[in-house]
């Protein structure tokens, strides 16, 4: 009698809600196009703890900035390089430059590897709806987020690793965020810089493009 019941009940509720059960169709959530791709967190790669905990603001970035890391553009494709660049940037950023932690929320090596830059901002980015305060554009941090690129491109293309995970890390920013294409931007744009480098600034508008391409 119990499971009788159960399944009138499942069927009123089923047909309220404007389903068709007799003709095998059925209401759902669609897919995301973009999955999450594979980020390294900040424990994955080594980091050091912050030096303080990144703060979290309860809004949404609404631009993202692409950045070089003028480093080497090193042959070097290995997961474990990747780590170690990330270490070496987090060190810069904190003993050099004096700030808390990386100053960008993501970082992507030579070999396409995608890592978390500053704490929290992975968990941040899986939820959507908070943005943790970075240090990578001057007078804009509130409001974008920031990936760096590894390597300098002034003059060279980035490998295709990087490029493939770049446009799918852009892409998948861009849905989790609700950021428009549109305002995919070079760090340039903003402050007075050369990054993201000549030929890498240039390929914005393709980013774009195959950025919208995977988003559908």
């Amino acid at each position: 009698m119990e499971i009788e019941l159960s399944r009138r009940t499942l069927l009123r509720g089923v047909a309220s809600a404007g389903l068709v059960v007799g003709a095998g169709l059925y209401a759902a959530t669609p897919a995301l196009a973009v999955p999450a791709p594979s980020i390294a967190s900040c424990s994955t790669w080594g980091a050091r703890p912050a030096k303080s905990t990144p703060q979290l603001l309860d809004h949404k970035p609404t631009v993202l900035i692409v950045h070089q890391t003028e480093g080497p553009n090193s042959t070097d494709h290995s997961k474990a390089h990747a780590y170690s660049m990330a270490r070496s940037i987090q060190n810069h950023h904190m003993d050099s430059n004096r700030w808390i932690d990386s100053g960008q929320q993501f970082t992507i090596s030579r070999g396409g590897h995608v890592l978390e830059g500053r704490h929290r901002s992975l968990s941040a980015l899986k939820g959507g709806k908070q943005h943790v305060l970075g240090a990578h554009v001057g007078g804009h941090n509130d409001t974008h987020i920031g990936i760096e690129n590894e390597g300098t491109y002034h003059t060279v293309t980035p490998p295709d690793q990087l490029w493939a995970s770049l446009v799918t890390m852009c892409a998948y920013i861009c849905q989790q965020y609700g950021i428009k294409v549109s305002n995919i931007k070079g760090h340039r744009d903003y402050n007075d810089t050369d990054c993201p480098g000549n030929k890498l600034y240039s390929m914005l508008p393709k980013l774009r493009q195959e950025v919208a391409q995977k988003l559908g």
